[in-house]
């Protein structure tokens, strides 16, 4: 197998399981019958990422710099709806009850799928931790610290 297509499917299992985490939290709000209805929402979040997303952030560049990139929440909360309405037409299970609650669900599928990632080393993204020693104190020999003005 492929490099590439072990990418896409680590990618499509991980925002799965994202999905799943953002039905789970939200059960009464965000409804889904089975677990094949999540692939197939999974997968079909992952077309509309692909083709739709890149010409949604174009449009909405304005609003991106403006507000400092936080728009794209409302981005993947419109492409979550999206999927929604999407689902009922091939007549799956996944509703989400309005707008707000796709907004929720966005952040959820976001910061899971964001944590999963950078864990598995499906990104290029990481973090580093790096602690440097402290500067070394200047004291005068009569042990303060330089010269004090009262004022």
């Amino acid at each position: 197998m492929s490099p590439e297509v072990k990418k896409f499917i680590k990618s499509w299992l991980i925002n799965t399981f994202a999905v799943l985490v953002a039905v789970i939290v939200l059960r009464p709000r965000l409804e889904c019958e089975g677990v094949v209805d999540v692939f197939v929402a999974s997968l079909l979040l992952g077309i509309l990422n692909a083709f739709i997303r890149p010409i949604m952030l174009l449009l909405a560049l304005p609003l991106l710099i403006f507000t400092l990139g936080l728009f794209m929440i409302v981005i993947n909360a419109c492409l979550l709806y999206l999927v929604s309405a999407m689902m009922s037409v091939f007549q799956l299970e996944f509703h989400i009850r309005s707008f707000g609650w796709a907004l929720v669900g966005a952040v959820i599928i976001s910061v899971v799928s964001t944590i999963l990632n950078i864990a598995t080393g499906n990104t290029n993204a990481s973090i580093k931790v790096q602690r440097k020693p402290r500067p070394p104190q200047n004291r005068d020999s009569n042990g303060g610290s330089g010269p004090v003005i009262d004022v």
